[in-house]
């Protein structure tokens, strides 16, 4: 397992933060607004971000037609497929409850480096992802019969976890050769355009100007979720391997669960405490330097 440069180290701590609170923020969102709607009105707050970053860096927009594909297959897997699952789910399941479901995304993604690309994992990544999902059972341990009369919302997260998996894999794997806020633009821009048409075609008549609980939460995923946060994903996903990017940030639904506490009075149960310790567990298992690493810095 690979140690942790200090950039890579405060864009983590960064990205868990924004993308902590976002859960019951995005639960008060979709609340007062249709979910697809809220999400594509979010996404297009952010594009122009992207872009204006970019032109100000003086970098390039172009994308040779031979990558287009791989550039689709990237969008649909790490974007596309994970905002519009998730969002719908949204609604049917407490905000805490949905961030532990869409975490179980670093399990899926282990399991697949390892079956699918031929990963070999060490001894404490394993244990790694062990503490998590151990961390996932007890903290939906209350939530079986709820969770039972909701298939359908359990089901959303947990496809939409396992399409972020395979994209967070391929991301590392497909090499498009252009900047990496270029590949990120476009890949939002396809996720725009697809939830634009979904919306379209199932949320049109609930269309309205959003009230300011909405716009807030709209304006915090815009700016904060996507105009950052996405981008800072994109980079410890292309700087460390697909297992340590993944588990890296298991403390988001431990966040998660306890902002949802706090804001919206989600219960809290001693599964939550005990969780939180198995989520540092994880997170130690790829953060903690190597032996060989600590020596050379001795």
């Amino acid at each position: 397992m690979p140690a942790f440069s200090r950039r890579q180290l405060v864009v983590l701590a960064l990205l868990t933060l924004v993308w902590g609170l976002n859960w019951p923020v995005m639960k008060v969102g979709v609340g007062h607004f249709p979910p697809l709607s809220f999400r594509m009105a979010s996404l297009w707050l952010g594009l122009p971000i992207l872009a204006a970053v970019i032109v100000q860096q003086g970098l390039s927009f172009r994308i040779e037609r031979a990558h287009w594909g791989r550039l689709a297959l990237l969008a649909v897997t790490n974007m596309v497929l994970w905002h519009a699952l998730m969002i719908l789910a949204m609604p049917l399941l407490s905000s805490g409850r949905a961030a532990i479901l869409g975490y179980t995304m670093p399990i899926f993604s282990a399991v697949m480096g390892a079956w699918l690309f031929g990963d070999r994992l060490a001894g404490r990544a394993w244990a790694g992802v062990a503490a998590a999902l151990l961390g996932v059972v007890l903290l939906l341990w209350h939530e079986m019969g709820a969770l039972g009369s909701r298939p359908l919302g359990v089901t959303l997260m947990l496809v939409s976890a396992a399409s972020w998996a395979l994209g967070t894999q391929l991301l590392r794997r497909l090499t498009i050769p252009v900047p990496l806020l270029t590949l990120s633009f476009w890949m939002v821009a396809i996720t725009c355009a697809s939830l634009t048409v979904l919306a379209a075609l199932f949320e049109r008549d609930r269309w309205q100007l959003p009230d300011a609980q909405a716009l807030a939460a709209i304006v915090y995923n815009g700016l904060l979720v996507l105009g950052f946060a996405q981008t800072a994903w994109f980079f410890l996903v292309r700087t460390l391997p697909p297992v340590a990017s993944t588990l890296s940030v298991m403390m988001i639904p431990v966040l998660g669960v306890f902002s949802g506490t706090l804001w919206l009075g989600e219960p809290l149960r001693w599964q939550d405490w005990t969780a939180v310790a198995l989520m540092v567990l994880a997170i130690a298992s790829v953060l903690w330097p190597a032996r060989s690493a600590t020596q050379k810095i001795q």
